[in-house]
């Protein structure tokens, strides 16, 4: 079985997705739609694409198309999901999920009541750290687990402000101002990933940007949003916690590792760093850092990256770690771009596998959920100056 999938939205990212999904032997055809015609028309025409739609609406229209792949702004992605799965068309999203609790509670809600498939693309669930700490979790060698750590730690100066003027138009610094907590998924996920619970309440503080320069400025916000960085204390259910730090504004080199994990249990720990990771249990500290590190598979000047900020570039080249398992992937795969720490590969397999199979994703809707709703709390927690708030919990996902 195969199936036919639209791209919604030609951006900087969409495109690298593009040359995987057609490549995947499970995907028929790939069209595009963007508000901008023209990149739509020149990303077709790029990669020998199927076609282009007029609007999102024509495209959900057509029978020609059985699933759509939304890459568009953060803040859209829960009513452009909603419309795709009413369409009945299968919906792969970029994170985060949606931006509020009741946008989520209905892209739950679409999906269980129609039986299509919803899989959000996070990285961060396959990064390396997450899936060797993810095996050493269900071997049990962490002994309890009680603790974790994530961060997303990327500095505006560093690709940001370029990716938004593309993206934001005129008005791009009144979107730039996202707030940092609400893009929470490249932590979150990362820990909740390979812990296997959920963040059940938080407690987060927000500090205010001093730039000056027209981004994170309330008056001129989108979001009237003032804070750059952001710490989020979570607790979990069954006990223990984990912290995550989102930082817009920080002196750390973003462009060669931009998520990181830590992660503490009774027999064993487990810390990464920009350069380093370490394994350390009572005995003493092992460098396992060549497990972790992705080889790459782009160089960063190839000139498909032409359009992309040179600080951004790494995102788009990284090939796997060793400690991923290529060998469910196909065969098409192997000599083409990677992203993201190694993931790009395994989030479009996962997306094609389970619309062609009928079964759940890994990143699903109610995991989905778990991934960036303990954000959208945090944010809210933090605009009350760091009070306790409780997280909602939408369940597991039911058996397919």
């Amino acid at each position: 079985m195969t199936f036919s999938l639209g791209i919604v939205g030609a951006g900087q990212f969409s495109g690298q997705f593009a040359t995987l999904f057609q490549a995947h032997p499970g995907v028929r055809d790939v069209y595009v739609t963007d508000l901008l015609p023209e990149r739509a028309e020149r990303l077709v025409a790029a990669q020998g694409l199927a076609g282009t739609f007029p609007s999102y609406e024509a495209m959900l229209e057509s029978p020609a198309v059985d699933a759509v792949a939304v890459f568009t702004q953060r803040w859209t992605h829960g009513p452009l999901v909603l419309q795709g799965l009413a369409a009945g068309k299968h919906v792969y999203s970029a994170v985060p999920m949606a931006i509020t609790v009741d946008e989520m509670a209905a892209i739950i809600d679409a999906v269980r009541a129609t039986g299509l498939t919803y899989m959000m693309g996070e990285t961060s669930h396959y990064h390396p750290a997450t899936v060797h700490a993810r095996n050493q979790i269900a071997a049990g060698a962490f002994g309890r687990l009680f603790y974790a750590e994530g961060d997303y730690v990327h500095d505006m100066d560093l690709g940001f402000y370029e990716a938004y003027q593309y993206s934001g138009g005129e008005n791009w610094k009144a979107t730039a101002s996202y707030p940092p907590l609400l893009y929470p998924t490249h932590a979150v996920g990362g820990v909740l990933g390979a812990w296997g619970t959920h963040a059940v309440s938080v407690s987060a503080i927000g500090v205010r940007d001093e730039r000056g320069d027209g981004v994170f400025d309330r008056s001129v916000s989108q979001f009237d949003n003032d804070v750059s960085n952001a710490t989020a204390l979570f607790e979990v259910a069954g006990g223990g916690s984990f912290r995550t730090n989102e930082f817009r504004r920080v002196g750390y080199p973003s462009h060669i590792r931009e998520s990181r994990f830590r992660f503490f249990g009774t027999e064993a720990s487990m810390e990464q760093l920009a350069t380093v990771a370490l394994w350390q249990d009572k005995k003493g500290v092992e460098d396992i850092s060549e497990l972790l590190e992705p080889k790459p598979t782009l160089a960063p000047d190839d000139p498909s990256l032409a359009h992309i900020a040179p600080e951004l570039r790494a995102a788009f080249t990284s090939g796997s770690a060793p400690v991923h398992d290529r060998s469910r992937l196909p065969r098409e795969f192997d000599h083409l771009h990677n992203g993201h720490e190694g993931s790009h590969h395994f989030l479009v397999d996962d997306f094609v596998t389970a619309v062609t199979t009928r079964t759940l994703p890994p990143v699903n809707a109610w995991v989905a959920a778990r991934y960036t709703l303990p954000g959208v709390i945090a944010h809210e927690s933090a605009r009350q100056g760091g009070v306790r708030l409780e997280i909602p919990d939408f369940g597991d996902a039911p058996e397919v």
